[in-house]
């Protein structure tokens, strides 16, 4: 008579189980970091910018600190309200059409992420290299607008809690410039 022995198969079998449980745990502590490490960066961009107490001055902190705080390649913005139309990027701040910036974030959802081939008009000659962008809708009783944040490479944020946390700094953005001196 031959004896059937279940214990060894039930064995690797729960052993199997039991690395992809680790493997999946691993994966969502490494997720859990990284999202507490962006929700970081974003309030502390936010505190940066808050700390502003003019447009040339909040203009520096975001296209100057903010790459660092956000780990990304470049910022550059776009903003219309009663006293006209301004861009900035790295190489200042600039008067723009309003009517152009308003078009330009009327076409806009509040987060867009996507890779491109270049990088949006208002990174200028420094849209070149980016390869991935988040466009961020700024809206507010007297302000329109986008924030455009640019990677070389490496993927562009992902997912509902990314695109929610960009939302965030947008919505920020848009208060503070609700507040900020008119130019």
């Amino acid at each position: 008579m031959q004896r059937i022995d279940f214990e060894m198969g039930a064995v690797a079998s729960l052993r199997k189980r039991v690395a992809e449980i680790e493997e999946i745990n691993e994966d969502l502590v490494a997720f859990a970091r990284g999202h507490a490490g962006a929700v970081s960066a974003i309030h502390e961009a936010v505190l940066a910018a808050l700390a502003a107490d003019t447009p040339e001055t909040l203009m520096q902190v975001v296209t100057g600190e903010w790459p660092l705080l956000l780990r990304v390649d470049a910022v550059a913005m776009a903003w219309a309200n009663a006293s006209g139309g301004f861009r900035a990027d790295r190489r200042g701040l600039k008067d723009v059409e309003p009517r152009l910036i308003e078009r330009m974030a009327s076409t806009l959802s509040p987060v867009t992420l996507r890779l491109v081939d270049r990088g949006h008009p208002l990174f200028g000659a420094g849209g070149e290299v980016v390869r991935n962008e988040a466009l961020i809708r700024l809206d507010g009783p007297t302000v329109t607008g986008l924030i455009v944040l640019g990677q070389r490479e490496g993927a562009p944020a992902e997912g509902r809690h990314g695109a929610r946390l960009l939302r965030f700094l947008g919505s920020a953005m848009s208060h503070i410039l609700e507040r900020c001196p008119p130019r």
